[in-house]
C-alpha cells in the first residue's frame, strides 16, 4: 500500500484505449482454441493480500472485542472509561480509582496492567470496544483476564446494549495474590450493536488485572484464539491460490523501531508486544490515534490462515528500510544480520524440523507439521540504490541457506516511469524470480493496459500483480467508491493477466477488508460492522476469477477489441476449458463462441456478473446488490450462441473430451 501518490498525476492523463465504439454493437464471433493449449499458469494465480489497515485485524479479522485488552497502547487508559456515581452532596464522582502500575508486572513484554481500587462497593468501569462492541442473540463469549488480589475475591462482567440495558453476565473469581488467567463463558440473552463491557468489584479494595478479553466462542474452526467466521468464510470463498501477510506499508513502519518483528507475534498471547499501527494517523481526513496492533493475529495465525482456505503463504518481511514515503531511515549493510536471521528463522519456523528451535515453537503452539513455505518478499513497496544494495545481501545469505525460496523483490509505488524502469532493468541483470508490481490507477487506465504483458520478456524475472484497484475519483481519496465500473475495468485488466500466465505468476487486490466505522483507505474489498460484513463488486469480481483458473492458457480472440476482453484456460484436472469473456458495453452483444479442438457438446456451465448500472454498488442493506448469477447454455456443433449482457462478465465452463 502506498502513501503518496503525487507522481500518479501524469499516469492518470493517459487515454483509454480499446473502448467501444461504433461496432459495439455487432454480432462478434470469439474464437478459442482447445486443441493448441500454450504457456502453463501458476497454481495460485489469484490470491489475496491482506494488511492491517481500516481496522482489517483487531477490531476486524481478529474478532477480540476489548479494545486495549493489555494497556499497552500509547495513553495506557485508552478505550477504558470510569462509571461515575453520585455522593451524598449530589456530586458527580467515582466509587473508587484507576491506576496503571508497572512493578511487578505480567511479563517483561506487556509491563503495563491496571490496578482497580474500589472505595465502596459497586465500583465499575468500562471499554468501549472497536466502535463500540457486537454481540449477538444466543452466542456465547469467553469472558478472561489475569488477576492478582489485594482484597477483593471476585470480578463482575456485565455487557450492555446501546441503552444500557444488560444482555450477558458473568463473574471471574477465586483470586489469589499471584497473577494467574481466569475464564467463564457468558451467553448474550439479546443482539447488540455497540454494546460496552463493564466490569466492576462488590467489595472494597484493589485487583490488578491484566489481558482482559471478552472472545467469541464461534470462531473460525472453533478454535480459541480463532479468526472472525464471516470475514474467513468469504476468503474461503475466493478459493485464493495465495495469501500475502501482513502488509504492505505496515512492515516497514514510518522508523526501523516501529517496524514489523513477525518473531513478536508468535507464542504466548499474553507476551505480544503491542505496536503503533501505522495507519493511526496517517491521513488527517481519517485520523485514528487508537489504532493498535495486539498481534493476537500473527505469523503463526497467518501461517493458519493461509492453510485453512487452500492458499499458499506469502510472508513480507523488512529489508532495513522504513517507508520511504516517511522518514527513509535505512539500517547500516553492516547492520542487517538480524534482519537476515529473522528471514531464515522464519524458513526455519515455517518449514523447519520441530527438533529446531523455531520448529519446536510451531509444534508447541499446535504445529508440529510443516507450513511448506515456497516463497518470501524482501522489502515491501522499495526502491532505488539503497534498496538493491541490501537485496544483493538477503539474495546472497537466503540462497546460500536455502535456494529452494523463491524471493519476491519491488519494482516500487508506480506502474510506469522512474523509479519502475530502472528498478526493471536491474532486476532482469539479478535474475530475480518474481518482480511486485503495483498499480492504484483510474478504471480507464486498467482497461487501455489489458495488453501490458503480452510483449513482456518471457525469460525474464516473473511478474506479481501485488497490489492493484481501480480508483474512482484519484489514489488516496477518501471519496473512491466500490462501485461497478472499478470492478469491471478489473475484470478486463485480469484477462491480460490471465492471458499471459506464463509472465504474471500471481495476482491480488488491495486492500482487502474495511471497518466501515474505523476505515482509512477506499476503495477495498470487504466492508464489514462489529455484527455483518459483505462483498463489493470487486471482491466478486477477484472471486469469479479465483474460482475458475486453469493450470494452460488456451489461444481465444478477439483479446481487446470494441470493449470486449476475453481469456481462456484448460484445467487438466477438471478436464474442462474456462472462457472469461468482459463485455464493457452498454448494450447486448450477440456473440457466436466458437470451440474448437474441445471435443465438446451438450451444454456449458454460465456464470455471470452484470449490471447495466456503472454505479452499481453493494451495502449492508443489499449485500448482493451485484453479485453473481449461474446458469448453463447449450452447446451446438461445438458452439455457443450468447448474448452478452450490457456491462457483464461472463465465465463459460466447458466439459471437453
Amino acid at each position: 500500500m502506498r502513501l503518496k501518490a503525487t507522481a500518479l498525476v501524469l499516469i492518470l492523463a493517459l487515454l483509454p484505449l480499446g473502448l467501444p465504439g461504433q461496432s459495439a454493437n455487432a454480432p462478434v464471433t470469439i474464437k478459442v482454441d482447445a486443441a493448441h493449449p500454450g504457456a502453463a499458469i501458476s497454481p495460485q494465480m489469484f490470491g489475496i493480500f491482506f494488511e492491517d489497515i481500516n481496522f482489517g485485524a483487531d477490531g476486524g479479522l481478529y474478532p477480540e472485542l476489548v479494545k486495549n485488552r493489555s494497556f499497552e497502547f500509547s495513553e495506557p487508559l485508552a478505550g477504558w472509561h470510569e462509571v461515575m456515581g453520585f455522593s451524598k452532596k449530589g456530586l458527580d464522582v467515582p466509587k473508587g480509582e484507576l491506576d496503571i502500575r508497572t512493578d511487578d508486572p505480567l511479563n517483561e513484554h506487556n509491563p503495563h496492567y491496571l490496578r482497580a481500587r474500589a472505595v465502596e462497593p459497586g465500583y465499575s468501569w468500562w471499554n468501549a470496544g472497536f466502535r463500540g462492541i457486537g454481540v449477538k442473540e444466543g452466542a456465547e463469549y469467553r469472558f478472561s483476564a489475569y488477576v492478582r488480589t489485594h482484597g477483593p475475591k471476585s470480578l463482575n462482567a456485565v455487557v450492555n446494549d446501546e441503552n444500557h440495558k444488560p444482555v450477558a453476565t458473568g463473574k471471574l473469581e477465586g483470586f489469589s495474590d499471584h497473577w494467574k488467567r481466569y475464564e467463564t463463558v457468558i451467553r448474550a440473552s439479546a443482539t447488540a450493536d455497540k454494546a460496552q463491557l463493564v466490569l466492576s468489584l462488590d467489595e472494597p479494595g484493589a485487583i490488578d488485572i491484566d489481558m482482559v478479553s471478552l472472545y467469541p466462542v464461534d470462531t473460525w474452526k472453533q478454535r480459541p484464539n480463532g479468526l472472525r467466521k464471516d470475514l474467513v468464510q468469504l476468503l474461503y470463498d475466493m478459493h485464493p491460490g495465495f495469501l500475502r501477510f501482513p502488509g504492505g506499508c505496515i512492515v516497514e513502519g514510518r522508523r526501523l523501531a516501529t517496524r514489523y518483528r513477525w518473531k513478536r507475534t508468535v507464542g504466548d498471547l499474553a507476551e505480544r508486544q503491542t505496536l503503533v499501527n501505522r495507519w493511526n494517523d496517517e491521513f488527517d481526513t481519517r485520523p485514528a490515534p487508537d489504532y493498535f496492533q495486539s498481534f493476537g493475529l500473527g505469523f503463526y495465525e497467518y501461517f493458519q490462515l493461509a492453510e485453512d482456505i487452500g492458499a499458499r503463504p506469502l510472508p513480507i518481511l523488512n529489508c532495513g528500510m522504513a517507508c520511504q514515503f516517511n522518514s527513509s531511515e535505512t539500517a547500516a549493510v553492516e547492520d542487517l544480520h538480524e534482519y537476515i536471521q529473522d528471514a531464515l528463522d522464519l524458513i526455519d519456523f515455517a518449514n523447519g524440523p520441530v527438533t529446531t528451535p523455531w520448529g519446536k515453537l510451531r509444534a508447541a503452539m499446535g504445529h508440529p507439521a510443516p507450513f511448506h513455505l515456497t516463497m518470501i518478499g524482501v522489502g515491501n513497496e522499495q526502491w532505488g540504490p539503497r534498496y538493491l544494495e541490501r537485496y544483493k545481501v538477503f539474495a546472497a545469505a537466503l540462497k546460500a541457506k536455502h535456494p529452494e525460496i523463491k524471493l519476491v523483490v519491488s519494482a516500487g509505488p508506480f506502474p510506469t516511469g522512474e523509479p519502475f524502469d530502472s528498478m526493471w532493468s536491474n532486476w532482469r541483470q539479478l535474475h530475480a524470480d518474481i518482480v511486485d508490481e503495483h498499480y492504484y490507477m483510474s478504471p480507464e487506465w486498467f482497461l487501455s493496459n489489458t495488453a501490458r504483458y503480452d510483449h513482456y520478456d518471457r525469460s525474464g524475472p516473473k511478474v506479481f500483480a501485488g497490489e492493484y484497484a481501480a480508483q474512482s475519483v484519484g489514489s488516496t481519496s477518501p471519496n473512491n467508491r466500490n462501485n461497478w465500473k472499478t470492478a469491471i475495468s478489473e475484470a478486463a485488466f485480469m484477462t491480460g493477466l490471465e492471458r499471459n500466465g506464463d509472465v504474471v505468476q500471481m495476482a491480488s487486490y488491495a486492500p482487502l477488508l474495511a471497518n466501515i466505522n474505523a476505515w482509512q483507505w477506499t476503495p477495498d474489498a470487504i466492508w464489514f460492522d462489529n455484527l455483518h460484513s459483505y462483498g463489493t463488486p470487486d471482491y466478486y469480481v477477484q472471486k469469479l476469477f479465483a474460482s475458475n483458473t486453469g493450470n494452460r492458457v488456451v489461444p481465444s480472440t478477439p483479446h481487446s477489441e470494441d470493449g470486449l476482453y476475453t481469456s481462456a484456460v484448460v484445467d487438466d484436472r477438471s478436464h474442462e476449458l474456462i472462457l472469461k469473456v468482459v463485455n464493457y458495453a452498454p448494450t447486448a452483444r450477440t456473440s457466436t463462441i466458437e470451440l474448437a479442438g474441445a471435443g465438446a457438446s451438450g451444454s456449458a456451465r454460465v456464470t455471470t456478473l452484470a449490471t447495466s448500472d456503472l454505479t452499481a454498488e453493494n451495502s449492508f442493506a443489499h449485500p448482493q446488490n451485484v453479485s453473481p448469477q449461474a446458469g448453463s447454455i447449450d452447446i451446438k456443433d461445438g458452439k455457443i450462441s450468447a448474448d452478452l449482457s450490457p456491462y457483464s462478465v461472463t465465465v463459460f465452463r466447458v466439459s471437453m473430451r
